[in-house]
């Protein structure tokens, strides 16, 4: 922008502080957000599906992720182009209520607005596109409830197996190749300590342990907690253990406030610590005639504390984590005691066995715990690597989401592609069928949708004009449910291997993405303040000088 003869500045200049940006009108902020976000599906689509590739990602504290998750993938960028930032909320919202399909909405979101860009270049005008994307989402929800597998609502919850069949389709697309492993250990997890009321399931309480070493296969469930360090003394197992849990440090209670105490002879100073060590005994031996077997203390055990639980026969634990407390506290039903006195019998919790083992070359405590009272279960991870472990990690929190969603809604869709293939033809056939300049969204957005048997066709190496045209064809002749298996690289109906997609999923995907989509669409000026002062962060030098 020049200024004028005056050398005075004019228009959005002269009212706002220097050094903002500003971009307005169709060409300038559509287009402009459009292209940022359509770079940053391009990023994630990649990554679709069993076939997908992985990322590495090295976020600003050099931590390195290995990951073909696109929620976590999102979360580590650090997005700066405000358009781009609406979709990875939007991913970040499906992350938050379903726990799965962040792709999906990347993926869709993106292609949307590519198919936009292309109505707007026509002199459609972004709110007429909009408005249609809006009633095509409208219509495609609606659409999709007709597409689930008839037979799916009921779902039994106590049958390992066919809640494992569930779970495959989301293990897959993460893990290809371990779901064999994963969905049965997940399954189980889940079922274990699962409410009576299933709404009410946490998803927190199906922990991961990873410990480095041996293989996939030789992954375990235990029930109740492992905690990753060995426990403090020599007593190493205990049985059906009542457990005091403390959240201060187990050691001689230090005064709150400052005091001095005058000592005048040698043998002042004897008592004094002797008193002292009286106390400290007196507690512990309170603690111990309890019948309490085990002592966790959420920060430091003093020496002279420990020796005293070691005379009286008690496993110690230190724990330094607090969320890793609570759990403890919930899986064994202690209460935690902020101060290290004798506790109420009624503030002890049970624990069914508590030992400490070696797996692997990893010391671990576990505490184990029946399946009615614990309502906590572990996942024991083997692998060869951290990187590995970290992503198969992120795939059974998926499958844990997954079973989640499925507590709220057990409806499922043919995977692969499918579901959006024949969304895609019935959101043609209503959209021909509408009159006005909406109809040309709707045929968009329906086009949009393909992106997904496409995209999983693209990551597995395949033609994909002429996969896509052989799904257009099976699919115009009724065959429903027939999507792209990209591991054998051919057209199936990936039902009959009990790869399935959740509605639940879809559902939100659909509707996150839309809404990113239109929102974007109907952005016309970006003004962005002056960045605050203050001097910029250090360059990171190149990373072979590190």
């Amino acid at each position: 922008m020049g200024s004028n003869t005056m050398g005075m500045p004019y228009g959005l200049q002269a009212m706002l502080k220097e050094g903002h940006k500003h971009f307005s009108g169709v060409e300038e902020a559509v287009m402009k957000s459009v292209e940022a976000c359509k770079a940053i599906s391009k990023c994630t689509r990649t990554s679709l599906g069993p076939t997908g590739l992985n990322k590495i990602i090295v976020n600003h504290l050099n931590k390195v992720y290995i990951t073909s998750d696109a929620g976590t993938i999102l979360t580590e960028l650090e997005v700066q182009h405000p358009a781009a930032k609406l979709l990875v909320h939007a991913v970040k919202a499906q992350q938050q209520e379903v726990g799965d399909g962040a792709n999906m909405v990347m993926s869709i979101s993106g292609e949307m607005l590519s198919k936009a860009e292309a109505l707007l270049r026509d002199g459609l005008h972004p709110t007429e596109v909009a408005e249609g994307y809006s009633k095509a989402a409208k219509k495609a929800l609606e659409l999709l409830k007709d597409l689930c597998i008839e037979d799916t609502k009921d779902l039994d919850f106590s049958d390992v197996g066919s809640v494992a069949e569930r779970l495959k389709g989301a293990l897959k697309s993460k893990q290809n190749g371990y779901e064999d492993y994963l969905a049965p250990l997940v399954a189980q997890a889940c079922v274990d300590i699962c409410p009576d009321n299933r709404q009410n399931f946490n998803v927190d309480n199906v922990r991961v342990s990873k410990l480095v070493g041996g293989f996939v296969d030789q992954s375990e469930i235990i029930q109740g907690i492992v905690v990753r360090r060995k426990c403090e003394g020599t007593v190493s197992c205990v049985e059906n253990a009542p457990v005091a849990v403390f959240s201060q440090g187990v050691d001689t209670s230090s005064t709150e406030t400052k005091g001095t105490v005058l000592i005048k002879s040698a043998q002042e100073l004897k008592d004094y610590h002797k008193s002292e060590e009286k106390e400290l005994e007196q507690i512990i031996k309170g603690i111990a005639d309890l019948g309490t077997k085990v002592i966790i203390s959420g920060q430091s055990i003093g020496e002279m504390a420990m020796h005293f639980i070691e005379r009286y026969k008690m496993m110690a634990i230190k724990i330094p984590s607090k969320f890793e407390l609570r759990r403890i506290c919930r899986a064994t039903g202690a209460q935690a005691i902020p101060k290290f006195i004798v506790p109420g019998k009624e503030q002890l919790g049970m624990a069914q066995k508590v030992e400490a083992l070696e797996i692997g070359g990893n010391n671990v405590t576990v505490i184990k715990q029946d399946r009615r009272v614990g309502k906590v279960a572990t996942i024991i991870l083997r692998g060869a690597t951290d990187h590995l472990m970290d992503d198969m990690e992120r795939a059974i929190d998926d499958g844990v989401n997954t079973f989640k969603a499925l507590c709220k809604d057990a409806r499922i869709l043919p995977g692969g592609g499918a579901t959006e293939m024949a969304l895609s033809k019935k959101l043609l056939e209503y959209g021909r069928k509408q009159t006005g300049l909406e109809q040309y969204a709707i045929q968009k957005f329906a086009e949009a949708l393909e992106v997904i048997p496409l995209t999983l066709a693209e990551n597995a190496g395949m033609n994909t004009t002429d996969t896509l045209a052989a799904l257009r064809a099976q699919h115009a002749q009724g065959n429903g449910r027939m999507g792209v298996d990209s591991v054998a690289s051919e057209i199936t109906d990936l039902t009959k291997q009990s790869i399935s997609d959740l509605f639940y999923t879809k559902y939100w995907a659909i509707k996150f993405a839309a809404d990113a989509a239109t929102t974007v669409l109907r952005v016309d000026q970006i003004i962005m303040a002056k960045q605050a002062g203050g001097p910029k962060r250090p360059q990171q030098g190149h990373w072979d000088d590190q």
